[in-house]
């Protein structure tokens, strides 16, 4: 059933904390016909090496045009979901907020939660990295009603995008951003048209939150470290074992069978390195405490040439 509407326009709760969030707000406030009364985001964090308390992206628009911001360390609160509960809203509006929502809030008003993947795939932390790590070749956003699981709730729709081969995780990451917010607009102007599916969870997947140990690469299948670096660019990064950041490379081949990280040809200003599975070419690297280099310089450096194993 459709929700009420204020006269003054479709009256939201919306609660995110990152950039992908940043813009799905940006549209709501732009968007006729809808104010958006309330933003939950999570409590400024200390960034750099100074530690300075830096707000979340979502707080700083949200100041600049006067909306109420409210960041609980905890939404679960007694305190805190009495006082979302004081506050009449049509919809709450979820993207990529990091916490649950109680059943007290999801009762409050329709939650809609707009998750970066084709769901049931990819429940969790990091879909968009799950698709460039899993080489899919269509991904796209989903919107739906929260519930007390992990993106579990029903599906109301999903909008989908093409992948190409060579997509890097920020070019993705933005044009997904961009779906989510047209889609957000799309299901609140049109709600009472949509018939919400359940997922079949035989068929869910989850990713976890990512950390720095997940880029760590070895020269073994050419396909897996070429998406780990699509995924992974420009955080945490692809390393060896040995801390070389490979900061810049390309898929050269899949089906060759090379020994692991032998050098197989010296170009100018690239090398190819093979996999056990296929090989990459190198541009550039980085070892620990250097600035970044073209990769034909730092092999030069440390006396590498042909048949020579990069490690």
């Amino acid at each position: 059933m459709r929700s009420k509407t204020s006269a003054l326009g479709i009256r939201i709760i919306f609660m995110g904390t990152p950039d992908y969030a940043k813009v799905i707000l940006d549209r709501l406030i732009q968007t006729p016909d809808t104010d958006v009364i309330a933003v939950y985001t999570q409590p400024d964090k200390p960034v750099g090496r100074k530690k300075i308390m830096t707000p979340p992206q979502v707080k700083t628009l949200a100041l600049q045009n006067s909306i109420d911001v409210y960041q609980p360390n905890r939404l679960r609160e007694e305190e805190t979901v009495k006082e979302l509960l004081k506050l009449k809203c049509d919809y709450i509006i979820v993207a990529a907020y990091g916490q649950i929502l109680p059943r007290e809030i999801l009762d409050h008003a329709p939650c809609i939660n707009l998750h970066a993947s084709i769901l049931p795939e990819y429940r969790g932390a990091s879909p968009i990295q799950q698709t460039l790590l899993n080489g899919d070749k269509q991904t796209g956003v989903t919107a739906m009603f929260m519930e007390e699981g992990l993106d579990t709730g029903d599906i109301i729709k999903i909008d989908t995008i093409d992948v190409s081969d060579d997509e890097m995780v920020e070019s993705l990451f933005n044009r997904l951003t961009d779906v989510a917010a047209d889609l957000t607009i799309d299901v609140l102007e049109n709600y009472s048209s949509f018939t919400a599916v359940p997922q079949d969870d035989s068929l869910s997947t989850h990713c976890s939150k990512i950390t720095k140990a997940d880029g760590e690469v070895e020269f073994l299948n050419a396909v897996t470290l070429y998406n780990k670096y699509r995924a992974f660019t420009p955080w945490p990064g692809i390393y060896l074992n040995s801390g070389l950041k490979l900061k810049k490379i390309s898929l050269e081949d899949k089906t060759s069978i090379n020994a692991v990280g032998k050098i197989l040809k010296i170009d100018s200003d690239s090398i190819v390195i093979g996999c056990v599975e296929g090989s990459v070419r190198l541009h550039t690297v980085q070892a620990p405490s250097k600035k970044e280099i073209d990769v034909v310089s730092y092999i030069n450096g440390k006396r590498l040439n042909l048949a020579d194993t990069l490690s």
